[in-house]
């Protein structure tokens, strides 16, 4: 028997399966996953529902579309440049989704196919074990749409990846293919990508049929080196926001939309 969580988001669904394995599937199928202002307010809370839920026991994130998921719709930003209040909005969600997938107590797994960006990116490296296929592209783009890295790059690339690489990776917005990311920690496994769903279903079943209160406790005890960066990642994630109100957001904005290289002034 399969329970699906009532979302008022058609961006993803969750199915929760009878094993306890609850299925969070970015959508749609074949199509290019986003997060509209409804979905990425959806996948904030989405974890502290889950974690609340008995009858689950581990997450699965994975994509239906040819991406995991490319982030937030342009008509979203396009209202933060112009809002405060769309800003602070954002920014109340963007601390909920970082500080739901850290506090949930349920390992999260995420299986990246194709591209992952935004808030896909971060739920792709905020979970606890990720696996990627060789073809995904894991793409933090925000200097290059001129505001700081804020969504969770600050907290937890310089664990995974080590400050240097992820400097390097941040600053200059370079994409990293799977097999790289793998190379430098910033993901837990590599495999090919038709191998990817299997794979990773497997590696959760075997969480689903562990001792919760061991799992828990490893992974709570792990996070308070995350938690001790959480000051790291307030600070960019207010740089991002104040940085969503000045005049090189607007051009970076413009920049994909006429698909040319931004010029800030």
């Amino acid at each position: 028997m399969t329970i699906s969580l009532p979302l008022q988001t058609t961006n993803f669904r969750v199915d929760i399966e009878d094993d306890g394995i609850a299925h969070l599937v970015f959508q749609p199928a074949g199509g290019m996953p986003v997060t509209d202002a409804i979905g990425h307010a959806e996948l904030a809370a989405v974890w502290g529902r889950l974690s609340n839920r008995p009858d689950v026991r581990v997450i699965l994130v994975r994509s239906e579309g040819k991406a995991f998921c490319a982030g937030g719709e342009l008509a979203m930003v396009d209202d933060m440049l112009v809002s405060e209040q769309s800003r602070q909005r954002v920014m109340r969600e963007a601390r909920e989704l970082v500080r739901g997938m850290i506090d949930c107590d349920k390992p999260i797994l995420s299986a990246i196919n194709g591209a992952a960006v935004g808030a896909g990116l971060a739920v792709a490296l905020l979970a606890d074990i990720s696996i990627a296929a060789r073809n995904a592209k894991l793409i933090d783009g925000h200097t290059k749409l001129g505001v700081a890295a804020g969504d969770h790059a600050a907290i937890i690339w310089p664990l995974l990846c080590g400050m240097a690489k992820a400097k390097y990776y941040l600053l200059l917005c370079e994409t990293l293919g799977g097999e790289e990311a793998e190379r430098i920690g910033l993901v837990s496994r590599v495999v090919d990508a038709e191998a990817l769903q299997q794979d990773a279903l497997q590696i959760t079943q075997r969480l689903a049929v562990g001792s919760r209160s061991a799992l828990a406790g490893t992974k709570r005890s792990l996070n308070h080196w995350t938690q001790a960066a959480w000051p790291a990642f307030e600070a960019s994630l207010a740089a991002e926001m104040m940085d969503f109100s000045q005049e090189d957001a607007r051009e970076g904005v413009l920049a994909i939309k006429e698909k040319r290289v931004p010029v800030f002034k």
